[in-house]
């Protein structure tokens, strides 16, 4: 299997240029500490970079069937793969668990998509997605498990150094790892550290490192709809490999408490999965005092009623 490479991410950046929105990076309180502003992309996640890239390169190959495009989401992939989907003018068939979020799945058929529910898990919509490909022979597409997506996702860093030129660490928070896993290849590459966070409850990539190989693992998180990956991609472990990258755990109240936080301070509407990289910031992860941190909100996508619900 090809593994990811720097290449990889400054290829996809050429091939989604002008499909994407670049992110806004701003100070995100007091000393060194900036956000990326993610969550504002194209379907309110980081996903639409991978979607784009995905796409982009197979209809550069001439590898995309009439059947269209199909994906397994807890959400966030699915909104971005059927919106990038509308742009080329393929079909996109999307399936979710039972429990998604009603807001994702609303949005989903607002894009033109055929969405079917499977499951109470990803993985378990994961095996309907893979069935209907080899019925339909749709081009199946993953929500983080291609080095197409991964490297879509990892041209943010491209886009932060930009505007934080001395950066130090970049903080993002995991679930299968595509995001992590493209971001921590193009950090790599120019000496700045990567921070992955995972929900206590939600913890793929930690189990993956202990067991020397993606393994399930249970999930059970406010975070899950998005990071509930029942296993980490091999993209992911090799990354988290480097000498690069630290890893870290936060509980969900911790989740709760930065979501909360940045709404009321900041008036920022995140999902749990964005407010988990934050929430590791004086916790689990304690930057030195000079050190330059952006942290990444990667989505938006969620119950705006309950940002008004008091932190515990």
């Amino acid at each position: 299997m090809h593994q990811l490479s720097p290449a990889d991410v400054r290829a996809a950046a050429d091939r989604i240029a002008g499909a994407v929105r670049p992110v806004r990076v701003v100070p995100g309180g007091p000393g060194g500490v900036w956000l990326a502003l993610e969550h504002m992309q194209h379907t309110g996640s980081f996903k639409a970079r991978g979607a784009v890239n995905f796409l982009r390169a197979h209809r550069d190959a001439g590898t995309l069937p009439d059947a269209g495009v199909t994906i397994a989401s807890g959400g966030n992939a699915g909104l971005a793969c059927a919106w990038s989907a509308l742009q080329e003018g393929v079909r996109a068939t999307v399936f979710l668990p039972v429990n998604a979020p009603a807001v994702k799945v609303a949005r989903l058929r607002g894009y033109g998509a055929d969405v079917r529910l499977a499951g109470d898990e990803y993985a378990e919509a994961l095996a309907a997605c893979e069935e209907h490909a080899a019925a339909s022979g749709a081009l199946a597409s993953h929500a983080y498990d291609h080095p197409l997506v991964a490297a879509g996702a990892g041209t943010l860093l491209a886009e932060i150094r930009r505007q934080v030129p001395d950066l130090d660490t970049v903080v993002v928070s995991v679930g299968g790892g595509g995001l992590f896993a493209g971001v921590a290849t193009a950090a790599r590459e120019h000496g700045v550290r990567t921070v992955a966070v995972e929900p206590e409850n939600c913890r793929a990539l930690h189990a993956a490192l202990a067991a020397g190989a993606p393994v399930d693992v249970p999930v059970d998180s406010v975070a899950a709809d998005s990071l509930g990956a029942r296993r980490a991609s091999a993209d992911a472990l090799a990354a988290a490999r480097h000498a690069t990258v630290r890893t870290a755990l936060v509980p969900d109240t911790a989740i709760v408490r930065a979501r909360h936080h940045l709404w009321e301070d900041h008036r920022l509407a995140v999902e749990h999965a964005a407010a988990t990289a934050l929430a590791t910031l004086g916790t689990t992860y304690h930057p030195a005092e000079d050190e330059r941190v952006c942290v990444v909100l990667c989505g938006a996508n969620t119950d705006l009623t309950t940002l008004t619900t008091p932190a515990a």
